[in-house]
């Protein structure tokens, strides 16, 4: 009778406003978090369109590649993201890949599996949070670190003839796309709105440092 009675009550919350049978096995932590990644997710997306409409070379590496196509690949692995063309690399070393010298490949792609296989790392590869699952704060301001230097990076970073290897907020000398300060900066603050959150919940003080004048990436933890 008991278990009868819990499961009317999980029916009859679930016809009430869309309330997900799932929801009964998240706190209000789980439910914040669920948006944050989908958020995040959703800003990558429009990351990549953007990039590879500035940089349309990058794409044509790859005949027959289209940017939907591209979008498929990276929402197909929905845990992981790891792709032989890239060697396999994800997060910082991908992002690290966009940037180096002797990479012949897609670099829009590295940068994006990249970006989107750490943020996915930051939040332990999970497309949703549930009451077992636990964040930690450090990995999660360590990831919206590396966000404001892969930033640095893209403004900063050029090749020998000083172009950039990846065209973003400037081209031609002129910035004149200010769209992107908009989504990595929406990836920072979500980021370190979640470390915070993950830190109150736990009783634990986050410190951000600057990472900044070592010009590279932060490891997260495994």
């Amino acid at each position: 009778m008991r278990l009868l009675l819990i499961v009317l009550a999980s029916l009859f919350l679930c016809a009430c406003g869309g309330y997900e049978l799932k929801n009964l096995a998240k706190s209000d932590i789980d439910l914040v978090t669920d948006q944050f990644i989908a958020k995040t997710r959703e800003d990558v997306s429009e990351l990549v369109v953007m990039l590879y409409s500035r940089n349309p070379e990058q794409l044509a590496k790859n005949p027959g590649m289209t940017i939907e196509g591209r979008l498929a690949q990276l929402k197909v692995h929905r845990y992981r993201l790891q792709f032989l063309e890239l060697d396999y690399n994800q997060g910082t070393d991908a992002m690290n890949l966009a940037f180096n010298p002797s990479f012949t490949g897609d670099r829009v792609f590295a940068l994006a599996v990249g970006l989107g296989s750490m943020l996915r790392q930051a939040y332990g590869y999970q497309p949703e949070m549930f009451f077992p699952d636990q964040l930690d704060a450090k990995v999660l301001m360590a990831s919206a670190q590396n966000v404001e230097m892969l930033v640095w990076k893209l403004k900063n970073t050029r090749k020998p003839n000083g172009e950039h290897y990846i065209v973003s907020y400037e081209k031609w000398g002129v910035v004149d796309n200010l769209s992107f300060e908009r989504l990595f900066g929406e990836i920072i603050v979500l980021q370190e709105m979640m470390a915070g959150i993950v830190s109150d919940s736990d009783n634990r003080t986050v410190t951000s440092a600057v990472y900044a004048v070592s010009k590279v990436f932060i490891p997260l933890p495994i």
